[in-house]
């Protein structure tokens, strides 16, 4: 049986904090993935901030698409599910690095189990602020609005935005609550069996049983607490074993020089 792995919320690029160290771990958890693995489930927020023009993509992620590339040349399948900061791919990943993008959540079986798949940020009735940006930010015409902006001003206005909300949103309990309720009501009420529904978004580790069987499993984000703070980072299993769990380890640590 093949073995299979599930990331969410790396948030490269934010400048928060030691975004070398998150890159490094995120590369050497890619480098470490054996030739004959399953497959590699990205869930959403790889990139902090991720919009392509025609010719021109965001600087700063040459060491990640490199590590990304190897995945694919090895024969990996890699899933790239959009997030809410990662959505505006409009061909690179796919024709560069023979990733498979998905814009919604995905239900797929894997070695017998069935899986929801998503980045979590449209699943169930969320708050209504968040309807209201998600439905800007998936608006055709305002994509191409945006595209008229030069890259040196779009990309400035981006990372700012990302940084002020997640500095008004970290740390926030009350914030994640509010979207962890939808998403859970979500795979609840499902219309199909769900073994395992795998998602990001909320920034914190949940594993929670569903009413019907299965179980959630929310994703923690790659996101340093600082130089003295616990690793951050979760890697979800899948080895298709007999009882088909789910097994939850934390990102490696690199040590690098500065």
């Amino acid at each position: 049986m093949s073995t299979y792995y599930f990331v969410a919320d790396i948030h490269l690029g934010l400048r928060n904090g030691d975004p070398s160290d998150r890159e490094a771990r995120f590369i050497a958890f890619l480098d470490s993935l054996a030739p004959g693995t399953g497959g590699l489930f990205l869930l959403g927020d790889i990139f902090d901030f991720w919009y392509e023009y025609k010719y021109v993509i965001p600087r700063g992620y040459t060491r990640t698409l490199g590590a990304l590339a190897r995945v694919h040349d090895r024969g990996i399948p890699v899933h790239f599910f959009v997030g809410n900061h990662d959505l505006w791919t409009y061909g690179y990943l796919e024709q560069e690095l023979g990733m498979q993008v998905h814009r919604d959540e995905w239900y797929v079986k894997l070695e017998g189990k069935y899986f929801l798949l998503a980045h979590g940020h449209r699943m169930g009735r969320q708050p209504c602020a968040s309807r209201f940006l998600h439905g800007m930010f998936h608006n055709r015409l305002l994509q191409v609005l945006f595209s008229c902006l030069h890259p040196r001003w779009a990309f400035a206005l981006a990372r700012k935005w990302s940084a002020w909300n997640r500095d008004k949103h970290n740390g926030s309990c009350k914030q994640d609550m509010n979207l962890y309720k939808p998403v859970y009501q979500y795979a609840a009420t499902y219309d199909r069996p769900v073994d395992y529904c795998i998602t990001g978004h909320i920034h914190t580790s949940e594993r929670c049983p569903l009413p019907a069987g299965g179980e959630l499993i929310v994703l923690e984000d790659w996101l340093s607490v600082g130089p003295s703070g616990p690793v951050r980072g979760d890697i979800g299993i899948f080895r298709g074993t007999e009882k088909g769990e789910i097994e939850i380890i934390k990102a490696p640590v690199v040590v690098h020089a500065h």
